[in-house]
Order: C-alpha cells, then sequence, then structure tokens
C-alpha cells in the first residue's frame, strides 16, 4: 500500500471560493484544497455548495442548472440537496441514493467563503473582518488570477516586497526599496508583520498617480510605507501609502498623504495550483470611479508580472525537487507564515489520532 501524499494546505478554515458576483443563476464549478465543488444559490438566494459528483453517474453538477433553488444534474435530471442528499430524479426512485459531501459556505463582503474540511468545526465568526467593505470613506475593486503555481510561492512573494525593485519596475519598483531594511515580527501563532518604512524618497509611477488623484503634489520627495501582515491560513494585506516628506509618514495626517490596503486572498486549488483574489483597497478619492478604475488596471498589470515569475519558478521547482533553496533575512516573511500553515496542519492531522486514543 502506498504512503498517502501529506496535505499541503490546512482544510479546516476559511478560504475565499468565489466573489459573490459570479455565482448568480448559474452553478459554478470550483477545485478548492483539491476538492471539486460546485457553488449555487439555493432557496431566497441563500449560498450553498456541495461535492460537484452526481451520485447517479458522477457527471459534475456544475454542468446542470438551479431551478427553484433545487441544483439539477444536467445529464439525468437528479435534484440535488444543500444537505448533499439526493431529492427526486424523473421516474426514479432516490431513497437510496448516497449523499455526497456539503459544505459549510457563507456569503460576506462581496466574497463566497467555503469551510472544507469538517463542517461541525466550521464557525463563521472565524471570517476576518474587512474594515473597507461597505464602507463611504473607502473604495475597493479587484480581480481573480489562476494561477500554475504552488499558493505557498505566493505567499512568499507578498511577505517579501523586494522583488518589486526588478519585477516591477516601471510601475512600484524603486532601488530605495533593495536599500531599506525590513523588519519581521509574529505577533502570537496567528499573525506575521513584515514591515519597511522609507524616508524622503522620489515616488515611483503608481505613487505619482495616486498622489494627483488625491489633489497632492508628486513632484515632491515622499515618505513610503510597507507592512504587509500574513493571516492564515492564506489570506496577506498589505498596508501601502506614501506621504509628503516632513508630514509623518504612516501616522501623517490624511490630507497629506495616500494610504491603501491591497488585498490578496489566496485559496490553494490543488498542491500545484491556485485561485488568487486580488484587490485594493483605498481611503483617498473615494468617489471617483475613473481612480477605481485606474487602479485596478495597474494592479492587473502588477499581478500578471507576479503571475509570470511564479509559474515559472513553479516550473523549475517541479523539475529539480532535490535542490535546496537559499533562506535570506528578506525571506523570514514567508519563513515565518510557512510555519504557521505547517502547525496548522500537523494539529489537523494529529486530531483523528487523538480523538481515536480518547475513544
Amino acid at each position: 500500500m502506498s504512503t498517502p501524499k501529506p496535505s499541503t494546505f490546512p482544510r479546516n478554515t476559511w478560504y475565499v471560493a468565489a466573489k459573490a458576483a459570479e455565482v448568480q443563476d448559474q452553478p459554478l464549478g470550483r477545485q478548492i484544497c483539491g476538492e471539486r465543488m460546485v457553488f449555487y444559490r439555493a432557496q431566497e438566494g441563500r449560498i450553498a455548495a456541495v461535492e460537484d459528483f452526481c451520485p447517479h453517474r458522477g457527471a459534475p453538477l456544475s454542468l446542470g442548472r438551479v431551478c427553484e433553488g433545487k441544483l439539477v444534474c444536467g445529464y439525468h435530471g437528479l435534484e440535488m440537496g444543500c444537505d448533499g442528499k439526493t431529492i427526486a430524479m424523473p421516474g426514479q426512485r432516490v431513497r437510496g441514493f448516497p449523499a455526497i459531501k456539503s459544505y459549510a459556505v457563507e456569503e460576506r463582503y462581496g466574497f463566497v467563503w467555503v469551510w472544507p474540511g469538517d463542517r461541525e468545526q466550521a464557525d463563521a465568526a472565524l471570517i476576518p473582518q474587512l474594515q473597507w467593505h461597505d464602507n463611504p470613506e473607502w473604495a475597493y475593486d479587484g480581480g481573480l488570477f489562476h494561477i500554475k503555481a504552488d499558493y505557498r510561492l505566493m505567499i512568499d512573494n507578498l511577505m517579501d516586497l523586494t522583488h518589486e525593485t526588478y519585477v516591477h519596475a516601471t510601475s512600484i519598483g524603486q532601488a530605495e526599496i533593495d536599500e531599506t531594511p525590513c523588519k519581521t515580527e509574529v505577533h502570537g501563532e496567528a499573525e506575521v508583520v513584515t514591515s519597511r518604512f522609507m524616508q524622503d524618497i522620489p515616488a515611483p509611477p503608481f505613487w505619482q498617480m495616486a498622489l494627483r488623484s488625491n489633489g497632492l503634489a508628486d513632484d515632491v520627495n515622499v515618505d513610503r510605507w510597507q507592512i504587509c501582515r500574513f493571516t492564515p491560513p492564506s489570506h496577506v494585506m498589505i498596508e501601502v501609502g506614501v506621504a509628503h516628506a516632513g508630514q509623518g509618514g504612516y501616522e501623517a495626517a490624511d490630507a497629506h498623504k495616500v494610504y491603501s490596503v491591497v488585498v490578496d486572498f489566496i485559496t490553494p486549488e490543488t498542491d500545484g495550483s491556485m485561485w488568487y483574489f486580488w484587490g485594493m483597497a483605498r481611503k483617498f478619492n473615494p468617489g471617483d470611479a475613473a481612480v477605481t478604475e485606474q487602479i485596478r488596471a495597474g494592479q492587473h498589470k502588477i499581478f500578471s508580472e507576479d503571475l509570470e515569475m511564479l509559474e515559472l519558478q513553479q516550473r523549475n521547482l517541479a523539475d529539480y525537487p532535490e535542490r535546496q533553496l537559499l533562506k535570506l533575512n528578506i525571506d523570514a516573511g514567508g519563513v515565518q507564515s510557512r510555519k504557521i500553515i505547517e502547525r496548522l496542519i500537523a494539529d489537523e492531522q494529529a486530531m483523528p489520532v487523538l480523538q481515536a486514543a480518547v475513544a
């Protein structure tokens, strides 16, 4: 008997599975943590999620339709309930049909959140709070990428922004990022923070645009900050911005700065692929839709550059699995984040053993 491959992602936790707007009249099939799921709107528009597997002939339920809040298989018309139990099938008795897996799922902040593990452990209170959602002082927009790379590579990427100097040289990169040391701290058992504060430097093109959009001069030096916060299972929020130099930097009054949070929800699809939900919540000039679109387009270009780098990095790592990678001080944020992920996985794997011992 072959030894099962160890898991590379926690399951008893909340992941972003989709943007809420993706789940409307038709079911949405998506693979999360190696499991094929189908998301749909049941009675009264409530989000539901079950295994994407019809118990009749194994057809994907995501190829079916939603009728009066019921998920109908597109192969032979089997009707599936939110609890994974078959409701009915034209001309057939379905009482003996085996149930399929159903998932704890929540719609919040414009996203669909799913708990891939034991639904009895799912607690909606554990979904992170997003202060900027539906807040008139903030504006938000973003997108979704499917990336053929291990989700942990994206966490490494976001917890070490030194790469901006090279990968994003024409937008947010500048030499001062390399020249300014970063600081990494671990807060408790579930947060890693890597921060970098740059003083009295020129603003790169992206931040010049942001300053102009907020009615601020873009041809003077600025103080710039990057504060990357990892929380499990794979969420990274990055406080970013610039203020006119000498006005207090990160603590400057709103009249002298542009402040945003880069939103990164990284959801593993398989061991070598991910769903990457990205966006920017900004706390300046929130009512200007043109600025919102300009920032979204700029982010799309920036993250497209990351996509290419990560997919080719994944290819190299797959081709040379025996090679040991170097770990430098700039890698501390990613290293500490991975330690938290590894601990969560180990705790989940130990739980069945502990339960069996107690029984």
